[in-house]
């Protein structure tokens, strides 16, 4: 389906939104079929065109975080993480610390904190005790 979608608006400008998310889905077919090398520069390259033409907002936070969870599963963990950290100061500066997206990515980090190295251990404690636990809680 997403091949399909892409195919299907591949001719239209590369400022097009529907465009755009049809890369963004075969990324995603590409990926949730578990072909991570093959979905890799599919992914990276939606989060290219968002930044290039619609900037740093919702639409920029869900497609890097689909390469981020590549990332991490191909067992990039270093650069999973360093995309995890920007994703989640992103989705608090643009939604805000309590919006259930933010706190979501904030899950997120925690789990790349954990994955990294298991000295990260504590960082992940204290993200998740001290800043989303509270948060979530208010929700």
């Amino acid at each position: 389906l997403g091949w399909a979608a892409w195919k299907t608006y591949l001719g239209r400008p590369e400022t097009d939104v529907i465009r755009c998310s049809s890369l963004g889905a075969l990324g995603r077919a590409i990926y949730s079929n578990r072909l991570l090398a093959e979905a890799l520069p599919v992914l990276r390259a939606h989060v290219a065109l968002v930044l290039r033409y619609w900037g740093h907002g919702v639409d920029l936070i869900g497609a890097s975080s689909n390469l981020a969870g590549c990332l991490n599963d191909i067992g990039r963990l270093d650069e999973a993480l360093v995309l995890r950290r920007e994703i989640y100061d992103r989705s608090v500066a643009v939604l805000g610390v309590s919006h259930i997206c933010a706190i979501g990515t904030g899950c997120n980090l925690s789990h790349s904190l954990i994955s990294r190295r298991p000295g990260l251990w504590g960082d992940a404690t204290k993200l998740l005790r001290d800043q989303l636990l509270p948060v979530a809680r208010q929700s």
